[in-house]
């Protein structure tokens, strides 16, 4: 079954949110126009208590983008953002959700941070998604959203991990930083992912 996972399209990451990713708003339109060419459609949303341990207000002395160590692995602070229940949690209204079967909230824990569409950072806890996955007979898995080279990125090193196979579809991800997400593509396609642009769907 060929599936589409919609990363993150929530109002904190699009310019003018509190955690902006530069031109994701791009990615919108892009998104809603290659939904038709997918069997199902699932997305995944931050959804963050008010205390969430990446958070820089919760770090006195520290301050957005700061690094700390947190059990000894390596937690960036971030601005406040998607906090559960808000206007910026929220996706974005441009974004089509009709063909959206299910939507797996992550980062709900405030002790642990959560990139991956499956599993917080620690491996710790899993959102459900494999599972839900599987069970529809979902195997070849399309990713698309915000932010390319976190959220996307770590969402595809999972679906890899757990048997799936990963594709992204490069031109409907838009990255918080361009080098690293340059980087993270030679690597994932040494790890066999293929990148497309959306006219190759």
């Amino acid at each position: 079954m060929k599936t589409l996972l919609i990363v993150d399209v929530q109002n904190d990451f699009i310019p003018g949110g509190s955690l902006e990713v530069p031109s994701s708003d791009r990615v919108i339109q892009l998104i809603n126009s290659i939904q038709e060419h997918f069997d199902l459609v699932v997305a995944t949303q931050d959804w963050h208590p008010k205390n969430h341990i990446s958070f820089a207000s919760g770090h006195p002395g520290k301050k957005a983008f700061d690094k700390i160590d947190q059990d000894g692995n390596e937690q960036t602070l971030w601005p406040d953002h998607c906090v559960r229940g808000s206007r910026g949690a929220m996706f974005h209204p441009e974004l089509e959700t009709d063909k959206i079967a299910a939507i797996f909230r992550k980062g709900m824990n405030p002790a642990v941070d959560s990139y991956s569409g499956f599993y917080d950072n620690m491996h710790q806890i899993s959102t459900g998604l494999s599972g839900y996955l599987r069970d529809k007979g979902a195997s070849d898995l399309y990713f698309c959203g915000i932010a390319g080279d976190i959220c996307v990125y770590h969402s595809i090193n999972d679906a890899i991990g757990e048997g799936f196979r990963a594709t992204l579809i490069e031109d409907a991800s838009a990255p918080l930083d361009k080098e690293t997400f340059e980087v993270q593509k030679k690597e994932l396609k040494e790890k066999g992912v293929r990148i497309i642009n959306s006219r190759e769907i």
